[in-house]
């Protein structure tokens, strides 16, 4: 009887149905995608007065997004360790339960404040599902089929920015808003389902221990930053003593997180990992792709919605090609990866991607849209191109039977780098229109020109309340958040040129090839 190959460490009766189970996977992964990007659609009609929305502020608007992100990314590691430990298949199945209960109540929120609570509820279910999926997956396909499956995955997230924006619409024209988070409760209740009957369940046999100071420093310290970075956006000072002392004590807070993690027996995160300088440049360039990248979706439907009047539904439509793009590249990254290398691929898709943010600032209340359509398309197309091999990067640079870590550590610095992006872009964005908007603000009320001058929507919003007095303000709020439009697009761009410059630096310039030993390890997994 011949000796088997290293192929068959994964069982058989889980081999025959992986493709299954990253459909299930996938759909998972769908649902906490889906819900920014549905929620990127919405925003525009939740910060519009009650009974239409909830008459949420900027500021309350970049909470509504972070306090999901703050929790997802405080959490990530931790959650990635716990399924690691009692089994990522349990850890998938309550995080998925949670983000349904907080979808829930965050559909019939009654106030921004209740609407932000709920928001951190969904990421705490979030933060639980996004590593374990990716972990799932590393452990049900073997080495050669990794980037393959890891594409389709990534492709995944293509999908959801396409269903997100034109669901998001469908329900915003025929529902109330708070139906964009009530959708997710069905899509719960099948994941949750066909991941009971097809999903293996896997740990590792070395598991790490629960990390309680490491994540309440974390989660403290990105609070405090993001916080601090916002509040100075929202007053167009950030040499307030308010901001600078929320900003220091977050940074100091974060400066004690790597000091404890450094000399705990049982960190959160590993700094070990990061001496590996192919490792860190990967995770960086996730952080920088991602900060570089929400702060501009965030403004991109207040250029669509405010601005050239699109509906709900029509920004959903338009952002089409940003997700086709995604979907169609992202599970052939890896062609281009083989001829052209790591480097030489993920290089060209940073500066595509620095270009396409640069566009933004050249776009006026009458660009023709296809040039709009033109940049949402290579945007999409420069990120399957970063996602992908960055993401096979990330996940082959640890063992297989860590792949939780690994994956938590990615998502952990994507998200970290998205929650800043939005802050500090959205701050820039803030500051700006406030500079190009004050000086027609002069005739207001003292309370009501702070309003008033704080985002476009506050601005349009006062205006309607002065009826054909207040038409006046109409075109300087539009000429105001062009101009910060374009300011922040050139604060995007560059930080994606950073990003270029860490990538053609640090990246190999051929995939690597399997870690000594890793053909022998075995999975460790059960039905």
């Amino acid at each position: 009887m011949t000796s088997p190959a290293p192929a068959t460490r994964i069982p058989e009766a889980v081999h025959r149905r992986r493709w299954a189970i990253l459909g299930v996977l996938m759909l998972s992964l769908l649902i906490v995608v889906l819900d920014n990007s549905i929620l990127n659609v919405a925003i525009k009609t939740i910060s519009t007065p009650a009974p239409t929305g909830l008459g949420a502020t900027q500021s309350e608007l970049e909470w509504a997004i972070n306090a999901y992100t703050l929790v997802f990314a405080g959490l990530l590691f931790s959650a990635g360790i716990l399924g690691d430990r009692v089994g990522r298949k349990k850890v998938l199945l309550g995080g998925l339960a949670v983000f349904g209960v907080g979808s829930a109540l965050a559909a019939f929120s009654g106030s921004p404040g209740e609407l932000i609570t709920f928001r951190a509820v969904m990421g705490l279910g979030a933060a639980f599902v996004m590593p374990a999926t990716l972990a799932v997956l590393m452990n049900v396909f073997e080495r050669d089929e990794q980037p393959k499956a890891i594409g389709i995955w990534a492709g995944g997230v293509g999908l959801a920015i396409a269903i997100g924006p034109i669901t998001g619409g469908l329900l915003l024209d025929h529902f109330w808003w708070g139906s964009v988070f009530l959708i997710n409760v069905p899509i719960v209740l099948l994941a949750l389902a066909l991941m009971l009957w097809l999903v293996p369940d896997s740990r590792d046999p070395r598991p790490g221990r629960i990390d309680p100071i490491g994540v309440v420093l974390s989660v403290a310290g990105l609070v405090l930053l993001v916080y601090g970075i916002i509040k100075g956006g929202q007053l167009a000072d950030f040499t307030d003593p308010a901001v600078l002392l929320t900003i220091g004590a977050g940074l100091a807070v974060l400066a004690a997180f790597v000091v404890f993690e450094k000399r705990s027996d049982h960190p959160s995160i590993d700094v070990g990992y990061f001496r590996d300088k192919v490792f860190s440049a990967a995770i960086g360039v996730i952080a920088l792709v991602f900060f570089a990248l929400m702060g501009v979706t965030f403004f991109s439907v207040f250029y669509t919605q405010s601005v050239r009047g699109y509906s709900p539904l029509e920004t959903g439509l338009l952002m089409l090609p940003l997700a086709a793009a995604q979907m169609i590249f992202a599970p052939r990254a890896r062609l281009l990866v083989d001829r052209f290398g790591n480097r030489a691929t993920t290089t060209g898709a940073m500066v595509l991607i620095a270009a396409t943010l640069a566009a933004f600032a050249t776009f006026e209340a009458d660009t023709p849209i296809w040039l709009l359509e033109v940049v949402f398309f290579l945007m999409g197309a420069a990120m399957a191109h970063i996602m992908t091999p960055i993401s096979v990067v990330i996940m082959q640079a640890l063992p297989r039977e860590k792949a939780g870590s690994a994956s938590a550590l990615s998502n952990t610095f994507r998200q970290v780098g998205g929650a800043l992006g939005i802050a500090v872009l959205g701050s820039v964005l803030s500051t700006a229109y406030r500079g190009g908007i004050e000086d027609r603000l002069t005739a207001l009320p003292a309370d009501v020109r702070h309003t008033a001058g704080e985002s476009i929507e506050a601005t349009l919003g006062v205006a309607e309340k002065l009826g054909p007095r207040g038409d006046a303000l109409v075109g300087p709020a539009h000429d105001a958040f062009l101009h910060a439009m374009h300011i922040t697009a050139l604060w995007g761009a560059g930080i994606a040129v950073l990003g270029a410059v860490v990538v053609a630096v640090c990246l190999p310039g051929r995939p690597a090839g399997p870690r000594a030993g890793e053909d022998e390890k075995e999975l460790v997994a059960s039905e």
